[in-house]
């Protein structure tokens, strides 16, 4: 049995999707579920209001740790799938800005691949320990997750 590539990591970098396709790329591969998180500059949902930046931070040790976490999960749920990316951004970011990329591949797109970028998202917005500040013009705050860990996780 090969090892299927998984690619799990928190950077200041700017996220590139062709050379992070490329990692979880097999010769096998016909299908790539990807979802990529961006800053927005207006927020319309809820309260309205307009966003100049946000900041994201993260203790990168346990944030990485849980990313391998989810990509076991992935693997768990969908024996399928083939490579497995999950890339957060830390630092200052302005709108229009990617942020986070969770990305899937398999030999189709009927094998659940688009379940499991769905659930590595899901997943990754629940466990993984990355904070986020918003700054907009009228103040900042922390953004919350209504997320509680339970004893295990």
């Amino acid at each position: 049995m090969s090892t299927f590539p998984t690619i799990f990591s928190i950077t200041e970098s700017e996220l590139d999707l062709n050379v992070l396709l490329a990692k979880i790329t097999l010769a096998s591969t016909g299908a790539a579920a990807i979802f990529t998180g961006i800053v927005r500059g207006e927020t319309r949902r809820g309260e309205a209001h307009d966003t100049a930046y946000l900041e994201y931070e993260a203790y990168v040790p346990m944030a990485e740790a849980k990313m391998k976490q989810v990509a076991d999960e992935i693997r768990e749920r969908w024996p399928v799938v083939e490579g497995i990316a999950i890339v957060q951004r830390i630092g200052k970011l302005y709108p229009k800005t990617p942020t986070v990329l969770i990305a899937c591949t398999a030999a189709h797109r009927d094998t659940g691949v688009f379940d499991a970028a769905r659930y590595g998202i899901d997943r990754l917005k629940e466990i993984v320990p990355v904070w986020k500040k918003e700054v907009s013009p009228g103040g900042e705050f922390w953004v919350e997750g209504d997320y509680i860990p339970k004893p295990g996780e």
